[in-house]
């Protein structure tokens, strides 16, 4: 559950339950992955906000997306990103709190949390745009959510 100032924050959602209003009319709504949990905080017709919580060990899919161009802030944990222009020419890196890394459409990448990991993902809108190359929960393909 998001915390605030080290506080449970009630005024959230579960992909269980719609997403819950605060006092401002704006709403976080959690979706629940096997990797973890996302956080979205902002969708609009301009941008999209996220916290990916990935737990230790745990990987998303090796993915690319077709329009949507993300950015990525490491706010806590260390993973491993693997990122190249297709699955069989991938560079790895481990990245640190701090890291900002840009990842333009049609590239490759996948993160591993080698701790449990908090990063802030800000992108275009397409949140459904995902090609699944490698996924270790049985989810290659296309997804629409």
């Amino acid at each position: 559950m998001p915390q605030v100032d080290g506080r449970i924050d009630n005024n959230v959602a579960t992909d269980e339950s719609p997403a819950v209003a605060r006092p401002s009319g704006e709403t976080v709504r959690i979706v629940s992955k096997p990797w973890g949990e996302e956080w979205w905080f902002a969708r609009t017709g301009q941008y999209a906000g996220k916290v990916l919580v990935i737990r230790k060990g745990h990987r998303f899919s090796l993915q690319y997306h077709n329009v949507k161009h993300e950015t990525l802030l490491v706010w806590s944990g260390h993973v491993r990103m693997e990122i190249g222009p297709d699955a069989e020419h991938l560079e790895t890196r481990v990245l640190e709190p701090g890291a900002v890394t840009s990842i333009p459409p049609g590239m490759c990448h996948r993160l591993e949390a080698l701790e449990d990991s908090h990063i802030f993902e800000v992108s275009t809108p397409e949140l459904d745009d995902v090609v699944r190359l490698r996924d270790d929960y049985g989810r290659e393909g296309t997804s629409n959510l």
